[in-house]
């Protein structure tokens, strides 16, 4: 290997790095733009409701999880089964290994609990569609994900 295609290499993977963290600041934005617009879904089951009534309603899918849920069979059933339901609806799904950070963009429920962030939809009116430029950014990083066949790519949120 020489010098030349080793600097490659760095620059292709630093090229990767910065795409990645582009892609989780444009995934803050989205998701802080639809919480604001009531737009979104939060919860294994309550998206599988969404998805089974309105599927043409969803825009785009969020799937966290972290050390504590891996071993989780139940869950990564959910997971297998949404991953399934999003690539035969087009709908594009992303993984974020931060659930705590996950839960307090989309914020609390009723009684002041986090909410269950393992899944989240964005959704949006099948009449009046909702655009966001976040949204279509992030629908080009998973299109450029697929094409390098990283099937559901794995998003690193901003530090704070």
């Amino acid at each position: 290997m020489t010098l030349e295609e080793i600097r490659g290499q760095d620059g292709a993977m630093e090229a990767s790095d910065s795409r990645v963290q582009s892609a989780g600041a444009a995934l803050e934005e989205l998701l802080k733009a639809a919480r604001k617009q009531e737009y979104l879904t939060v919860g294994v089951y309550e998206s599988a409701k969404v998805m089974n009534v309105d599927p043409d309603s969803v825009a785009f899918c969020v799937l966290a999880t972290d050390e504590e849920y891996e071993c989780d069979i139940a869950l990564q059933i959910h997971f297998t089964l949404i991953q399934a339901f999003c690539f035969d609806n087009d709908i594009n799904v992303v993984r974020v290994n931060d659930i705590d950070r996950l839960a307090a963009l989309v914020g609390a429920d009723s009684t002041g609990e986090p909410k269950d962030a393992h899944c989240i939809l964005v959704t949006s009116p099948s009449a009046n569609p909702w655009k966001d430029p976040a949204l279509d950014k992030l629908s080009l990083f998973c299109e450029e994900s697929r094409s390098m066949y990283e099937w559901v790519p794995t998003i690193t949120l901003p530090e704070r």
